[in-house]
């Protein structure tokens, strides 16, 4: 089972797609399934402001969090089907939730991809005054003492990408969810938690500003940006890669998925 695991943002919309011809005539609603200030939500904020140029219209963008992003997702796989209304979704709504919900408002066939936006890694990160400078002192650390992680809500990439972290070192932690990135990023620079796997894009200004230590990176190889932080395999936690292509890449995430929430006990209404 790869530890690799990306946040994936993908703008889909409701099935079926209504003709194309003369949109967009209004604007548009891109709908972001968890609140701002995360990398979900920045990319969609990019992404609205080139579409805004291109097509010519005004681009909403809407925060709808709360259930792992289902609240959000379920908002736009109820919408008329005709292009208006978008979702910046990511691998929580769109992978994670099948196998952690009993029920979900939307079924897989409700939402249709039509471009993958962004792919980004998970950082470990600590408090930059932690003593805490490896993944593996981390691992020393959370056998001597149960440790809190932060994670920007149940069900979402940090979340699981904890519970994968906890199940390949054999350690026990307290896991904290926070309504979006940003207050779970907030509660580590206040020191109210020990460490967390973020989204690399909402850690990084934390990191080179030196409030945070990044310890190990979940990407296949070291990322450009931070050179010097080694990846979670260099780390000496097995790591592996994803599929390439796109439809496998979402199946087989809702199948590793299914065994991560399987093997943790999770099960949510």
């Amino acid at each position: 089972m790869p530890l690799r695991r990306h946040l994936l943002a993908l703008c889909l919309t409701a099935l079926p797609l209504a003709t194309w011809a003369a949109w967009p005539e209004r604007p548009i609603t891109i709908v972001v399934p968890a609140a701002a200030g995360g990398t979900t939500d920045i990319a969609a904020r990019v992404l609205a402001e080139k579409m805004a140029k291109d097509l010519g219209t005004s681009i909403v963008v809407e925060n709808k969090g709360g259930g792992g992003g289902s609240i959000g997702t379920a908002q736009v796989a109820r919408a008329k089907p005709d292009g208006y209304t978008l979702l910046m979704g990511n691998i929580g709504p769109v992978a994670i939730n099948f196998s952690l919900y009993k029920q979900l408002s939307y079924k897989e066939s409700d939402l249709r991809g039509i471009t993958n936006v962004i792919s980004v890694p998970n950082i470990l990160v600590v408090h930059a005054d932690s003593p805490v400078r490896s993944a593996q002192e981390l691992v020393s650390l959370a056998k001597t003492r149960r440790l809190n992680v932060s994670t920007s809500g149940v069900g979402q990439s940090p979340h699981m990408s904890s519970e994968m972290f906890r199940q390949k070192s054999g350690i026990e932690v307290t896991l904290v969810p926070y309504p979006g990135a940003a207050p779970a990023v907030t509660a580590l620079l206040g020191q109210q938690v020990d460490f967390m796997i973020d989204n690399l894009p909402s850690s990084m200004p934390h990191i080179k500003a030196g409030k945070f230590r990044a310890l190990a990176i979940t990407s296949a190889e070291r990322s450009a940006q931070l050179p010097d932080v080694p990846t979670m395999a260099e780390a000496g936690v097995p790591g592996g890669e994803t599929p390439a292509e796109y439809d496998a890449f979402i199946a087989q995430e809702r199948k590793s998925w299914a065994q991560i929430v399987k093997a943790a006990g999770l099960s949510l209404e």
